[in-house]
Protein backbone atom coordinates (compact mmCIF):
# COMPACT_ATOMS: atom_id res chain seq x y z
CA UNK A 1 0.00 0.00 0.00
CA UNK A 2 1.41 3.42 -0.91
CA UNK A 3 2.50 5.58 1.97
CA UNK A 4 -0.08 8.12 3.09
CA UNK A 5 0.74 11.80 2.50
CA UNK A 6 -1.30 14.41 4.29
CA UNK A 7 -2.95 17.18 2.24
CA UNK A 8 -0.88 19.79 4.11
CA UNK A 9 2.35 17.99 3.23
CA UNK A 10 1.33 17.71 -0.42
CA UNK A 11 0.45 21.41 -0.40
CA UNK A 12 3.86 22.32 1.04
CA UNK A 13 5.57 20.25 -1.67
CA UNK A 14 3.46 21.89 -4.39
CA UNK A 15 4.25 25.35 -3.09
CA UNK A 16 7.92 24.46 -2.97
CA UNK A 17 7.86 23.23 -6.55
CA UNK A 18 6.07 26.36 -7.71
CA UNK A 19 8.56 28.58 -5.87
CA UNK A 20 11.50 26.73 -7.37
CA UNK A 21 9.99 27.06 -10.84
CA UNK A 22 9.36 30.76 -10.35
CA UNK A 23 12.91 31.34 -9.15
CA UNK A 24 14.28 29.45 -12.14
CA UNK A 25 12.12 31.47 -14.50
CA UNK A 26 13.23 34.71 -12.87
CA UNK A 27 16.87 33.71 -13.17
CA UNK A 28 16.37 32.92 -16.82
CA UNK A 29 14.91 36.37 -17.38
CA UNK A 30 17.68 38.36 -15.77
CA UNK A 31 19.95 39.86 -18.39
CA UNK A 32 22.61 42.52 -17.97
CA UNK A 33 21.25 46.05 -17.85
CA UNK A 34 17.54 45.32 -18.09
CA UNK A 35 16.27 42.55 -15.85
CA UNK A 36 13.80 41.39 -18.47
CA UNK A 37 14.33 38.94 -21.29
CA UNK A 38 12.26 39.25 -24.43
CA UNK A 39 11.34 37.02 -27.31
CA UNK A 40 13.41 37.72 -30.41
CA UNK A 41 11.61 38.88 -33.56
CA UNK A 42 10.53 36.10 -35.91
CA UNK A 43 13.33 34.45 -37.86
CA UNK A 44 13.68 35.50 -41.51
CA UNK A 45 11.83 32.38 -42.67
CA UNK A 46 8.94 32.86 -40.22
CA UNK A 47 5.88 35.07 -40.82
CA UNK A 48 5.42 38.36 -38.98
CA UNK A 49 2.05 38.63 -37.26
CA UNK A 50 -0.05 41.64 -38.20
CA UNK A 51 0.64 44.53 -35.86
CA UNK A 52 4.04 43.17 -34.80
CA UNK A 53 6.29 44.64 -37.49
CA UNK A 54 9.23 46.79 -36.48
CA UNK A 55 11.49 49.33 -38.14
CA UNK A 56 13.54 47.12 -40.44
CA UNK A 57 11.16 44.17 -40.70
CA UNK A 58 10.80 44.83 -44.41
CA UNK A 59 14.38 46.00 -44.85
CA UNK A 60 15.50 42.57 -43.65
CA UNK A 61 13.54 40.97 -46.50
CA UNK A 62 15.05 43.34 -49.02
CA UNK A 63 18.67 43.43 -47.87
CA UNK A 64 18.89 39.95 -46.40
CA UNK A 65 19.76 38.79 -42.88
CA UNK A 66 23.44 38.46 -43.85
CA UNK A 67 23.68 42.26 -44.07
CA UNK A 68 22.32 42.99 -40.59
CA UNK A 69 25.68 42.97 -38.87
CA UNK A 70 26.59 46.45 -40.06
CA UNK A 71 30.07 47.71 -40.79
CA UNK A 72 33.04 46.31 -38.91
CA UNK A 73 33.93 48.13 -36.79
CA UNK A 74 30.59 49.91 -36.52
CA UNK A 75 30.66 53.67 -37.05
CA UNK A 76 29.92 54.73 -33.49
CA UNK A 77 31.35 58.21 -33.94
CA UNK A 78 29.24 61.34 -33.76
CA UNK A 79 25.66 61.53 -32.52
CA UNK A 80 24.33 58.02 -31.94
CA UNK A 81 20.80 56.71 -31.58
CA UNK A 82 18.71 53.55 -31.41
CA UNK A 83 15.20 52.58 -32.44
CA UNK A 84 13.11 50.10 -30.48
CA UNK A 85 9.72 48.40 -30.21
CA UNK A 86 8.12 45.83 -27.94
CA UNK A 87 10.60 43.26 -29.26
CA UNK A 88 13.32 44.78 -27.02
CA UNK A 89 11.22 44.28 -23.87
CA UNK A 90 11.92 46.42 -20.81
CA UNK A 91 14.81 48.83 -21.35
CA UNK A 92 17.07 50.44 -18.76
CA UNK A 93 17.15 53.89 -20.32
CA UNK A 94 19.62 55.23 -17.78
CA UNK A 95 22.13 52.64 -18.96
CA UNK A 96 21.37 53.48 -22.59
CA UNK A 97 22.13 57.15 -21.96
CA UNK A 98 25.30 56.29 -20.05
CA UNK A 99 26.43 54.19 -23.04
CA UNK A 100 26.61 57.33 -25.17
CA UNK A 101 23.25 57.16 -26.94
CA UNK A 102 21.81 60.64 -27.51
CA UNK A 103 18.49 59.92 -29.22
CA UNK A 104 15.93 57.16 -29.57
CA UNK A 105 12.87 56.48 -31.64
CA UNK A 106 10.24 53.96 -30.56
CA UNK A 107 7.36 52.35 -32.37
CA UNK A 108 4.05 53.96 -31.47
CA UNK A 109 1.52 52.66 -33.99
CA UNK A 110 0.98 50.45 -37.01
CA UNK A 111 -1.78 50.69 -39.57
CA UNK A 112 -4.93 52.09 -38.02
CA UNK A 113 -5.61 49.69 -35.12
CA UNK A 114 -2.35 48.67 -33.45
CA UNK A 115 -0.38 50.49 -30.73
CA UNK A 116 2.95 49.08 -29.58
CA UNK A 117 2.66 47.57 -26.10
CA UNK A 118 5.94 49.11 -24.89
CA UNK A 119 5.47 52.57 -26.38
CA UNK A 120 4.37 54.45 -23.28
CA UNK A 121 7.12 52.96 -21.12
CA UNK A 122 9.78 53.65 -23.76
CA UNK A 123 8.59 57.17 -24.51
CA UNK A 124 8.50 58.20 -20.87
CA UNK A 125 11.59 56.26 -19.80
CA UNK A 126 13.82 57.67 -22.52
CA UNK A 127 12.66 61.21 -21.77
CA UNK A 128 13.30 60.85 -18.06
CA UNK A 129 16.79 59.49 -18.77
CA UNK A 130 17.67 62.61 -20.75
CA UNK A 131 17.52 61.30 -24.31
CA UNK A 132 15.97 63.24 -27.16
CA UNK A 133 13.22 60.91 -28.34
CA UNK A 134 10.50 60.51 -30.93
CA UNK A 135 7.86 58.10 -32.20
CA UNK A 136 7.42 56.19 -35.44
CA UNK A 137 4.46 54.77 -37.33
CA UNK A 138 4.79 51.53 -39.30
CA UNK A 139 2.89 52.27 -42.50
CA UNK A 140 0.26 49.89 -43.86
CA UNK A 141 -0.86 51.39 -47.19
CA UNK A 142 -2.87 48.21 -47.80
CA UNK A 143 -5.38 48.78 -45.00
CA UNK A 144 -6.40 52.48 -45.21
CA UNK A 145 -5.49 55.79 -46.75
CA UNK A 146 -2.56 57.87 -45.54
CA UNK A 147 -4.64 60.54 -43.83
CA UNK A 148 -6.39 57.97 -41.62
CA UNK A 149 -3.10 56.52 -40.45
CA UNK A 150 -1.53 59.95 -39.87
CA UNK A 151 -4.42 60.86 -37.59
CA UNK A 152 -4.14 57.54 -35.77
CA UNK A 153 -0.40 58.10 -35.28
CA UNK A 154 -0.74 61.71 -34.12
CA UNK A 155 -3.37 60.67 -31.58
CA UNK A 156 -1.48 57.55 -30.49
CA UNK A 157 1.89 58.98 -29.50
CA UNK A 158 3.18 60.73 -32.60
CA UNK A 159 2.42 64.24 -31.43
CA UNK A 160 5.06 66.92 -30.99
CA UNK A 161 5.83 69.62 -28.44
CA UNK A 162 8.59 72.22 -28.41
CA UNK A 163 10.28 71.00 -25.24
CA UNK A 164 13.73 70.39 -26.66
CA UNK A 165 13.38 66.65 -26.11
CA UNK A 166 10.82 65.57 -28.74
CA UNK A 167 11.73 64.80 -32.35
CA UNK A 168 9.23 64.94 -35.21
CA UNK A 169 7.33 61.73 -35.92
CA UNK A 170 8.52 59.20 -38.47
CA UNK A 171 6.65 57.55 -41.33
CA UNK A 172 8.26 54.10 -41.50
CA UNK A 173 7.49 52.98 -45.04
CA UNK A 174 9.45 50.00 -46.30
CA UNK A 175 9.17 46.59 -47.96
CA UNK A 176 5.90 45.00 -46.89
CA UNK A 177 6.69 42.19 -44.38
CA UNK A 178 3.18 40.75 -44.83
CA UNK A 179 2.95 40.41 -48.61
CA UNK A 180 3.56 42.23 -51.88
CA UNK A 181 6.52 44.59 -51.68
CA UNK A 182 4.55 47.74 -52.57
CA UNK A 183 1.38 46.79 -50.66
CA UNK A 184 -0.56 46.34 -53.90
CA UNK A 185 -0.38 50.05 -54.81
CA UNK A 186 0.84 51.56 -58.06
CA UNK A 187 3.59 54.18 -57.96
CA UNK A 188 0.97 56.92 -58.42
CA UNK A 189 -1.19 55.54 -55.63
CA UNK A 190 1.82 55.26 -53.34
CA UNK A 191 2.81 58.86 -53.95
CA UNK A 192 -0.72 59.95 -53.10
CA UNK A 193 -0.73 57.82 -49.94
CA UNK A 194 2.56 59.29 -48.69
CA UNK A 195 1.55 62.83 -49.52
CA UNK A 196 -1.78 62.43 -47.71
CA UNK A 197 0.01 61.10 -44.64
CA UNK A 198 2.50 63.95 -44.71
CA UNK A 199 -0.12 66.69 -45.14
CA UNK A 200 -2.36 65.32 -42.40
CA UNK A 201 0.51 64.81 -39.97
CA UNK A 202 1.79 68.34 -40.55
CA UNK A 203 -1.69 69.79 -40.07
CA UNK A 204 -1.96 67.95 -36.75
CA UNK A 205 1.54 68.67 -35.39
CA UNK A 206 3.03 71.56 -37.46
CA UNK A 207 6.03 69.30 -38.18
CA UNK A 208 7.34 67.65 -41.34
CA UNK A 209 7.26 63.90 -40.87
CA UNK A 210 10.61 62.16 -41.17
CA UNK A 211 10.59 59.37 -43.77
CA UNK A 212 12.30 56.05 -42.99
CA UNK A 213 12.87 53.94 -46.08
CA UNK A 214 15.48 52.31 -48.32
CA UNK A 215 16.73 53.41 -51.71
CA UNK A 216 15.50 50.21 -53.34
CA UNK A 217 11.99 50.35 -51.90
CA UNK A 218 11.52 54.05 -52.55
CA UNK A 219 12.79 53.95 -56.12
CA UNK A 220 10.67 50.89 -56.92
CA UNK A 221 7.41 51.65 -55.13
CA UNK A 222 7.23 55.43 -55.69
CA UNK A 223 8.91 55.40 -59.10
CA UNK A 224 11.96 57.35 -57.86
CA UNK A 225 9.69 60.15 -56.70
CA UNK A 226 11.40 63.43 -55.87
CA UNK A 227 8.31 65.08 -54.39
CA UNK A 228 9.24 64.63 -50.72
CA UNK A 229 12.88 65.65 -50.91
CA UNK A 230 12.26 69.30 -50.01
CA UNK A 231 9.75 68.46 -47.25
CA UNK A 232 10.80 65.46 -45.19
CA UNK A 233 14.10 64.65 -43.51
CA UNK A 234 15.36 61.28 -44.72
CA UNK A 235 16.10 58.33 -42.46
CA UNK A 236 17.77 55.79 -44.71
CA UNK A 237 18.25 52.13 -43.86
CA UNK A 238 21.32 50.50 -45.36
CA UNK A 239 23.14 47.82 -43.40
CA UNK A 240 26.58 46.34 -43.87
CA UNK A 241 28.11 49.26 -45.72
CA UNK A 242 30.33 52.22 -44.94
CA UNK A 243 28.13 54.65 -46.90
CA UNK A 244 24.37 54.32 -47.50
CA UNK A 245 22.61 54.45 -50.84
CA UNK A 246 20.23 57.42 -50.97
CA UNK A 247 16.74 57.25 -52.57
CA UNK A 248 16.22 59.32 -55.69
CA UNK A 249 15.54 62.98 -55.08
CA UNK A 250 16.88 63.24 -51.53
CA UNK A 251 20.08 65.28 -51.36
CA UNK A 252 21.44 63.48 -48.28
CA UNK A 253 20.43 61.53 -45.19
CA UNK A 254 19.49 63.00 -41.82
CA UNK A 255 19.59 59.67 -39.95
CA UNK A 256 21.25 56.47 -41.11
CA UNK A 257 20.25 53.08 -39.71
CA UNK A 258 23.53 51.27 -40.23
CA UNK A 259 22.96 48.05 -38.26
CA UNK A 260 20.08 45.86 -37.11
CA UNK A 261 22.27 43.83 -34.77
CA UNK A 262 23.85 46.49 -32.61
CA UNK A 263 24.41 46.12 -28.90
CA UNK A 264 23.86 48.80 -26.27
CA UNK A 265 24.01 48.58 -22.48
CA UNK A 266 20.49 48.60 -21.07
CA UNK A 267 18.95 46.70 -23.98
CA UNK A 268 18.65 42.92 -24.10
CA UNK A 269 19.90 41.42 -27.35
CA UNK A 270 20.06 43.09 -30.74
CA UNK A 271 18.97 46.66 -31.30
CA UNK A 272 19.01 48.89 -34.38
CA UNK A 273 21.87 51.39 -34.34
CA UNK A 274 21.59 54.80 -36.00
CA UNK A 275 23.73 57.85 -36.64
CA UNK A 276 22.58 61.46 -36.94
CA UNK A 277 24.10 63.48 -39.76
CA UNK A 278 25.31 66.47 -37.77
CA UNK A 279 26.26 67.74 -34.35
CA UNK A 280 24.28 67.36 -31.15
CA UNK A 281 23.31 71.02 -31.49
CA UNK A 282 21.77 70.22 -34.88
CA UNK A 283 19.83 67.34 -33.36
CA UNK A 284 18.46 69.74 -30.74
CA UNK A 285 17.56 72.14 -33.53
CA UNK A 286 15.60 69.37 -35.27
CA UNK A 287 13.76 68.69 -32.03
CA UNK A 288 13.00 72.39 -31.51
CA UNK A 289 12.03 73.01 -35.14
CA UNK A 290 14.78 75.58 -35.51
CA UNK A 291 16.87 73.55 -37.95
Amino acid sequence: MPAYRSPSRRLRRSRGALLAGALASTAALILTGTGTAVAAPPAPDEPVRSGHAWMGAGTRIEQGPASTGGVTPMDTSGVQGIDVSHWQGAINWGSVKAAGIDFAYMKATEGMTYKDSRFSANYTGSYNAGLIRGAYHFARPDVSNGATQANYFASGGGGWSKDGKTLPGVLDIEHNPYGAMCYGLSTTQMRTWINDFYNTYKARTTRDAVIYTTASWWNTCTGSWTGMAAKSPLWVAHWGTSSPNIPSGFPTWTIWQYSATGRVAGVSGDVDRNKFNGSFARLQALANNTA
